[in-house]
């Protein structure tokens, strides 16, 4: 028996070097393909979402209408699911003193309260109810950047003995804003509004300021009510401002 040994064709050996290669440019490829499918598909699905109304506030709540001193407001969330919150609420470090983080709860009767219940507030006002206003107690520098619709703006040092407020100035605020009564030289709080106040957040004292000049004055605890979130978390949640 005659054995016949012949070359292995070139062209059907293997380099498991050159495989291997291969296969690594093919995952890569791959890869790359799939991340952008999935950012096309990411864009086309946001849209849809912004097209539907589908970034609501709560399960049964899409948006709030409403009208407030004669002026319609609307609150609802940023409906682009790639939004980012400004630059201006992005930063997580602030030199403290000033921008301390603030408690939960400023004073055992003041109530602390969240989005929802500030939202409930507006929609009281927006139903007629004059016992109630929501305040701004920012500098107008920041509330020209936006703020909460339906917010009056009583900057925190109009409240402020240290900072230049004088008595007078102080009690036409009491008494032309918050509906209290002045009867011989003693302040009558029983027909005055519930105060819903904030400023720009958990770090920011605007707001915890004012609240503890009121208290000060006398201004009855449980009608004051205290969004500690304020811009920072509203702003954080997409949800609408307005701007002066």
């Amino acid at each position: 028996m005659r054995l016949t040994f012949r070359a292995p064709n070139r062209a059907s050996v293997v380099n498991p070097c050159e495989t291997n290669t291969q296969r690594y440019m093919q995952v890569k490829i791959n890869k790359k393909l799939a991340v952008s499918i999935a950012a096309v598909v990411t864009v086309i699905y946001s849209g849809l979402l912004a097209a539907e109304g589908k970034v609501g506030i709560t399960r049964s709540m899409k948006q709030f209408d409403g009208e407030i001193n004669g002026k319609p407001i609307t609150i609802k969330r940023n409906q682009d699911t790639t939004n980012k919150v400004r630059p201006a609420f992005a930063k997580t470090s602030r030199p403290c003193p000033p921008f301390c983080v603030q408690p939960m709860q400023l004073d055992p009767g003041v109530e602390t309260i969240g989005e929802l219940e500030l939202i409930g507030y507006l929609k009281k006002m927006s139903e007629g109810d004059t016992s109630i206003i929501l305040i701004d107690s920012r500098t107008p520098n920041w509330v020209a950047q936006g703020t909460i619709p339906g917010a009056t703006n009583i900057p925190w040092t109009k409240l402020n003995p240290a900072k230049g407020a004088d008595p007078i100035s102080i009690g036409d605020i009491l008494t032309g804003e918050f509906g209290a009564r002045e009867m011989e030289g003693l302040w009558d709080f029983s027909s005055a509004k519930t105060l819903v106040l904030f400023c720009n957040g958990m770090w920011c004292g605007q707001s915890p300021n004012n609240i503890k000049n009121l208290l000060r004055f006398g201004y009855p605890s449980h009608k004051i009510k205290w969004y500690r979130g304020g811009m920072q978390n509203w702003e954080n949640l997409g949800l609408t401002t307005t701007k002066p």
